[in-house]
């Protein structure tokens, strides 16, 4: 093997490692992604969680508020890809709510309730936008770095209208 040779192979492996960890990299970083991602889903199914159980409060306090109950039940036990629908449902009843007329405790937690609510769903849709934009990547697709792991998918609802 003459000098040109070795030159050559040495250049091409330290290529060949130089990839390898840019892969690497890559690889960890839509890993770590993917997990910013599961936990801003917690933070906001959680969010969603505690809007229902305070929309409960705020029917218990109303006269005829049945139908609010109800979408509240159904936005707490829908499965995630109905979840989108129902938690709608229940922002267009909560928007129909007097808050002059709830006590004055349960109107505070009902705007604290949907101001959380807003800040995790912007949370979450930013993780998405994020794993999303990483995993469009030539060197994701072609070296298949996200593996078996499913694309997330935003999740879109009304954001009410929060009294500043």
């Amino acid at each position: 093997m003459t000098g040109l040779d070795q030159t050559v192979l040495i250049v091409v492996g330290v290529a060949a490692l130089l990839l390898l960890a840019l892969l690497v990299t890559t690889a960890n970083r839509l890993d770590r992604l993917h997990i910013r991602t599961d936990a801003a889903w917690a933070a906001l199914d959680a969010a969603l969680a505690r809007r229902a159980v305070v929309a409960r409060a705020v029917a218990s306090t109303l006269a005829d508020a049945e139908e609010l109950r109800a979408a509240a039940y159904a936005a707490e036990s829908a499965p995630r890809r109905e979840r989108e629908a129902a938690e709608n449902r229940l922002t267009r009843l909560l928007a129909d709510v007097d808050r002059g007329a709830l006590p004055e405790g349960i109107a505070a937690e009902l705007a604290d309730a949907e101001q959380r609510v807003v800040i995790a769903r912007r949370v979450y849709n930013d993780a998405v936008r994020d794993t999303l934009s990483l995993r469009r990547r030539r060197k994701v697709r072609y070296f298949r770095l996200a593996g078996s792991a499913p694309a997330p998918e935003y999740f879109e609802i009304a954001e009410p209208d929060i009294a500043t």
